[in-house]
């Protein structure tokens, strides 16, 4: 009796080359934090406000490389493009990222500037001209496009189930919480409460921004 030819394992490589970029990430982070704090020398208040952002970018990009992107044709692509674009638009307006400036300019930088700070706060760049400014901060950015991939995937898959499926993502809870913490992160300050790190805001917004981030994986897991 012969035995059956061996199915060759395919996760194996998979997993071992995640395993070695998930390392490499690590260290380089580990890396450019000890340079931080070598060369800066800063006083640090709470050692959890210089590991958050790293929270933001591992778990965000982790999230979107793992996402499945359900096959679609070209025009429900363009659809969910659109509206997962708008969506990363209203992320960073309510927490500050951009904003319009209409009538009198109340932006408090004019023109370029660029800031050093702690990787992931850091580098910071901010635009401010008559009619538009910007502020990037890495790990808001990372995690804010992040879960627009998400989202996309989610739209994408929800396309397949016409209206009740739109009616969920529009509905579902890992959708909204980082619109309500954007709202929260621009009350406080926009940018301002970003660099003077108000007392547990960075700490809500890092839970919230986990428990969307794992709503939306779990639904596309689900689909």
């Amino acid at each position: 009796m012969r035995n059956a030819p061996a199915v060759p394992d395919r996760s194996r490589p998979v997993g071992t080359r995640g395993i070695r970029v998930a390392a490499a990430v690590l260290l380089a982070e580990v890396a450019a934090l000890g340079t931080y704090l070598a060369v800066a020398n800063p006083e640090v208040g709470a050692v959890r406000y210089l590991l958050y952002p790293f929270v933001w970018m591992n778990v965000g990009l982790a999230a979107a490389a793992r996402v499945r992107v359900p096959p679609a044709d070209r025009r429900l692509r363009i659809v969910a493009g659109v509206l997962s674009a708008g969506y990363f638009l209203a992320l960073a307006s309510l927490s500050g990222l951009v904003g319009l400036e209409l009538g009198h300019s109340h932006a408090h930088v004019s023109g370029l500037q660029v800031t050093l700070a702690a990787p992931g706060w850091g580098p910071r760049v901010a635009y401010g001209g008559s009619l538009l400014t910007l502020n990037f901060v890495p790990y808001r950015v990372v995690g804010y496009l992040s879960l627009t991939v998400l989202v996309y995937a989610a739209l994408l898959d929800a396309g397949r189930r016409a209206l009740s499926g739109l009616v969920g993502v529009a509905s579902c809870v890992g959708c909204s919480l980082p619109l309500v913490e954007s709202v929260a992160v621009g009350v406080v300050g926009g940018t301002a409460a970003l660099a003077t790190v108000e007392p547990f805001s960075v700490d809500l917004s890092t839970l919230g921004f986990v428990v969307a981030v794992g709503l939306l994986s779990a639904s596309g897991r689900r689909g």
